[in-house]
């Protein structure tokens, strides 16, 4: 295990591995006033956008069929204001993740959860900022793209991006600067459709990704929607593609990593920080 951490160390050094995080990156996150913690994963996330109330039983399944029922009853706007209300106005704890991938200044971060710490973790760094929308009309596109100067978003085109600065991608979205998610069935659809027909991706990360390998932390891989979106998002890496840490991967999980080319590693994130010599963040945010 050492070893393999220490070969994963060098490779975020050198700027060739890519850290790609899912809801598994953000236990130990906070509310301080409550203790209660971010939803993050599927069920979570439900109880989030239904005010703590379960719904039914087909709805559970999968949070994203719960999102699209939120937005067909009660309309997107009133799934946006909940969204909003997890990610823009709790004031979450620190993470230690966050602030050891910004203290590294990584060339390329992929974050596929919704809220905002690895952009306040970058808060004092200019960087680029790349954000999933779906189901937008008057381009063909499926991205925001933002620089972001040490105090502000400003919206930027293809064309204009400073190659040199960090990247963070946020492919389901971020209320930072704007509320814009991906959430719903609906939007998943359009998205991951876009995704895999290359227009979800700007013309500069397709240039950069090639020959990358990742580093998946906090990712499990037991839903379609999860791997159809990595997988496109990873698309040109290197060979061995990377490492996937999941404590007690299933099966299926194991079998799909080995199709794409990552080593299994039974680990989490916590393992990873012990490795990296980081400590857990506990002050606010």
């Amino acid at each position: 295990m050492h070893a393999r951490f220490e070969t994963i160390l060098a490779g975020l050094a050198e700027g060739t591995v890519v850290p790609y995080l899912g809801p598994g990156a953000l236990a130990g996150v906070v509310d301080p006033q409550s203790g209660r913690a971010m939803p993050a994963d599927s069920e979570s996330l439900i109880l989030a956008i239904n005010e703590g109330r379960p719904m039914a039983p087909k709805l559970m399944y999968e949070f994203s069929r719960a999102a699209m029922n939120v937005e067909l009853k009660r309309g997107r706007s009133a799934l946006t204001r909940q969204l909003d209300a997890v990610y823009r106005n709790t004031a979450w704890s620190g993470s230690a993740l966050h602030s050891w991938l910004a203290g590294k200044r990584l060339p390329y971060v992929v974050d596929s959860n919704r809220d905002t710490l690895l952009q306040q973790a970058y808060a004092d760094t200019p960087h680029t900022l790349i954000v999933g929308v779906a189901r937008i009309g008057g381009t063909a596109y499926r991205f925001r793209l933002y620089h972001y100067d040490g105090t502000a978003y400003l919206p930027i085109e293809q064309e204009a991006v400073d190659t040199s600065l960090p990247v963070l991608f946020k492919p389901l979205g971020t209320p930072l600067p704007a509320s814009d998610y991906i959430a719903s069935d609906a939007d998943f659809v359009d998205y991951v459709t876009e995704l895999m027909g290359g227009f979800a991706i700007p013309s500069f990360v397709k240039r950069m990704r090639q020959g990358r390998q990742y580093l998946l932390l906090g990712l499990r891989l037991t839903r379609d929607t999860e791997r159809m979106v990595m997988s496109d998002i990873a698309f040109g890496a290197g060979e061995p593609a990377g490492w996937a840490l999941i404590p007690n991967a299933t099966d299926k999980e194991k079998r799909f990593l080995a199709k794409r080319g990552f080593e299994w590693v039974d680990a989490d994130v916590s393992d990873f920080l012990a490795a990296a010599g980081a400590s857990r963040v506990t002050a606010a945010a």
